[in-house]
């Protein structure tokens, strides 16, 4: 028999009642990054859960109402921090008739769904194939590692290489090597930086997973490398090279 619980947000918009967006507790970070073995790095709230886009959403604006609005409650805030530590990208508030100011990242409106019941949980992920986990953005930018030069990093500034043994879009470091090697992954399409030409795709891995590609080639990052700037990956074994514009 169905628990009663699940039908108060319905009986709660038939009377009126208002969305029950969810707000930023004080004190708790607005934002934080949590890495997840098959979306890559996404964004979370301030109780850990995951957050997620809407593709029908434009900048700035959201089109999840109502019965939207109550499986997917939008993360909303009254105020917004003077900066995000260690996440790059633009904080913004906008207006909703049902709630408090909706935060966007990016321009992009952020929302929770109501099955992920604790931190971890991503079943939101691919819902009617318009929901998806943030990835934090942009996932490919342009960098500098020392001798290296130019070369392209990650959303969080290391490093990325490329595999001489894969092919065209098809990844063979898979086990062990992944483990040394982590492939760059995301949960949906990835986004450049300004300064990096060329376009950017995607693979799917043999577990599942959404790895990004560069000129058709997959990009990973090193284990050693610890910090933005570092390139100790490059040349390993003859095989691997950091990957540059």
């Amino acid at each position: 028999m169905s628990s009663p619980m699940r039908f108060l947000p319905l009986l709660a918009l038939v009377l009126g009642m208002p969305v029950v967006a969810q707000t930023a507790a004080p004190g708790a970070p607005l934002l934080s990054v949590r890495q997840d073995a098959k979306l890559g790095p996404i964004l979370v709230g301030p109780d850990g859960r995951t957050l997620y886009l809407f593709t029908k959403d434009g900048p700035e604006r959201s089109s999840c109402t109502g019965l939207c609005a109550v499986a997917w409650p939008p993360l909303t805030a009254t105020k917004l921090p003077a900066r995000l530590l260690g996440i790059k990208g633009r904080l913004s508030l906008i207006a909703r008739a049902d709630s408090d100011p909706q935060v966007a990242y990016n321009g992009v409106p952020l929302y929770y769904w109501k099955d992920d019941l604790k931190p971890g949980d991503t079943t939101g992920q691919g819902v009617m194939s318009v929901w998806y986990a943030v990835n934090p953005g942009p996932t490919v930018q342009l960098g500098r590692a020392g001798p290296a030069g130019n070369v392209l990093t990650g959303p969080g500034g290391l490093t990325l290489y490329t595999f001489t043994k894969d092919a065209a879009g098809v990844s063979n470091c898979t086990g062990p090597c992944a483990v040394n090697w982590p492939p760059l992954l995301v949960a949906q399409l990835p986004t450049r930086g300004v300064a990096v030409p060329g376009g950017l795709d995607t693979l799917i891995r043999t577990d599942g997973s959404r790895q990004v590609t560069y000129k058709g080639k997959p990009l990973y990052y090193w284990k050693g490398d610890l910090k933005p700037g570092e390139a100790s990956g490059d040349g390993v074994m003859n095989v691997w090279n950091a990957a540059r514009p």
